[in-house]
């Protein structure tokens, strides 16, 4: 019975892990609309989501289409600098949360949830 349980938490461990793994990265193509922040070409925040809401700098996001996607970056026709598409920061409310926020900085999601830092994978040589 002890070892269901053991066995039963690190499942349920390393499925939450993966999940939040999956929401630090937007995903999208030429065409998309998404939310981002409107805080122009110097912005630091590059944060963007699924709905509308706040970024973490208090300015209200503007929606904007996606006119190019590269690896790693999409760029709006909001912008003329690309916006980071893998988040230092993303939202951890969960895989039935639809908001998809992630952001280079700390703060809330556009749902109103804490977002949780991105823990960088050690890379091996």
């Amino acid at each position: 019975m002890k070892k269901l349980l053991i066995l039963s938490i690190v499942f349920t461990l390393a499925f939450a892990t993966i999940a939040f793994a999956d929401k630090t990265r937007m995903t999208a193509k030429v065409g998309d609309e998404l939310y981002v922040c409107a805080c122009g070409d110097d912005c630091k925040c590059d944060m963007m989501a699924r709905n509308p809401g706040k970024c973490t700098c208090g300015k209200e996001m503007v929606k904007a289409k996606v006119t190019k996607v590269d690896k790693g970056k999409m760029t709006m026709d909001s912008r003329n600098r690309p916006f980071v598409s893998t988040g230092k920061f993303a939202c951890a409310c969960g895989p039935d949360c639809k908001c998809d926020s992630i952001s280079q900085n700390p703060g809330n999601c556009t749902c109103g949830k804490p977002m949780m830092e991105v823990k960088a994978k050690a890379k091996t040589k």
